[in-house]
């Protein structure tokens, strides 16, 4: 039954990868043409050597990939067949995805030979079980099975009750001094070293924020004390109010590091509970639509159903605001800033998309590394930060956020798990 489940837990694996590329390639392009998709094609052969791709047109001429055409039949589909790569490689089989475009045909797929070598090794494993068992008896493989897989499973439950934030929680050993305990020792050492890692690091965040915020306090109270005297003259007063203003600047950035650091370390969320999305976007975007019609700009909410996950409203709060006040702050008078939500799956999406300049797609992963401010955004207000926090913010919650093109402008992504 082991090698059953693994043989059926390996197919799903599969389909998920290939299910997932293929979302991903298309979410990357932003559209489903082949002149969007061509560039995401060759960029994903030069980097995933293990996935096939094949991107044709509708005379079925090879556009991009690493496989020779195909008849173009939407959805999964096994190549059971041997299928020759380009540079006349071969391979056993084939499962993969395929996709009607508007003006061809997308194939997504991974090579499936380790799973028919699995179903061949499960038959043979299975014929000799049968004599295995007539040998050695039902009872004794049964025992054997319960004393590994308990092992595992206690192992499988520690490291769900680490994932959930108990950071000292240890593997416990059996006394057997056999691999088992082994692997235990070697993965608690880890976690020994990594929960010290974590220590040390709140104890650096709450040094810095009592030696560093004080001084600066109290260097901003002398300033404002400064300022105040009747005597100081018109020119000084002008000096003092702009040191004031780069003083601010700086707290809040010191503020955002610090906020960073915390949610990096995943030491943020103490407590998760229910947020209905619909409810926080609403709120956001009533929150910055006096902000956006200042400068011109429109700013909505679309209509969805109900839409709740699990999570820490603050920082999704947060993480919304940045991505609105980022799109609000480099967009031009009359673009329109459209705020949407969904569900796709197990997961909730957040879009949060305008019609502005957009991002060469060379620096869309560029942009979510601190202080990273493009060419063009020098002269807007801001410390490079808010990206950087989105993006850990979604990592926190188990999510992802992807930036791709609006056509025009900017589309922002963001998938968080419902159940996390």
């Amino acid at each position: 039954m082991a090698a059953l489940h693994s043989q059926h837990s390996m197919e799903q694996q599969i389909r998920r990868a290939v299910t997932a590329e293929v979302a991903e390639i298309l979410s990357s392009a932003g559209g489903r043409n082949l002149a969007d998709i061509q560039p995401v094609i060759q960029s994903l052969v030069r980097h995933e050597p293990e996935f096939f791709y094949l991107l044709q047109d509708d005379s079925q001429r090879v556009v991009a990939g690493n496989m020779l055409h195909l008849h173009p039949w939407p959805g999964l589909r096994w190549l059971s067949h041997e299928h020759r790569r380009p540079s006349g490689e071969r391979t056993q089989m084939i499962f993969g995805e395929g996709v009607l475009l508007k003006d061809g045909y997308l194939f997504v797929g991974l090579n499936a030979r380790s799973l028919t070598e699995l179903r061949r090794d499960v038959w043979m494993l299975l014929g000799w079980g049968v004599i295995g068992f007539a040998v050695l008896g039902v009872g004794g493989g049964t025992l054997l099975s319960a004393v590994i897989l308990g092992r595992i499973e206690t192992i499988s439950v520690t490291a769900r009750q680490i994932m959930n934030g108990d950071m000292s929680r240890r593997i416990p050993y059996q006394g057997g001094d056999d691999e088992f305990d082994h692997l235990s020792h070697s993965l608690n050492a880890m976690l020994e070293k990594n929960e010290q890692l974590i220590a040390s690091l709140r104890q650096v965040s709450n040094d810095i924020a009592h030696d560093m915020r004080r001084p600066l306090s109290r260097l901003r109270q002398r300033l404002e004390t400064a300022a105040a005297f009747p005597n100081v003259p018109a020119e000084g007063r002008d000096m003092i109010e702009g040191a004031l203003d780069d003083l601010d600047g700086a707290l809040e950035i010191f503020s955002s590091l610090l906020r960073l650091s915390q949610i990096e370390a995943r030491i943020a969320t103490d407590v998760l509970s229910p947020v209905p999305l619909d409810v926080l976007v609403g709120q956001i975007v009533e929150m910055y639509r006096p902000l956006a019609e200042d400068r011109g700009q429109s700013l909505a909410a679309g209509d969805a159903a109900p839409i709740t996950v699990r999570g820490d409203i603050v920082l999704l709060s947060q993480m919304l605001s940045n991505l609105v006040e980022n799109a609000i702050n480099h967009t031009p008078a009359g673009s329109m800033i459209m705020v949407t939500r969904q569900v796709r799956d197990d997961c909730a999406i957040l879009v949060v998309a305008d019609n502005g300049a957009g991002i060469p797609p060379e620096s869309r992963e560029k942009v979510f590394d601190r202080f990273v401010r493009l060419d063009a955004s020098r002269s807007v207000p801001g410390s490079g930060l808010g990206l950087s926090m989105a993006r850990a913010i979604a990592r926190l919650h188990g999510g992802t956020i992807v930036l791709s093109d609006n056509d025009p402008g900017l589309r922002c992504t963001i998938a968080i798990p419902r159940g996390s």
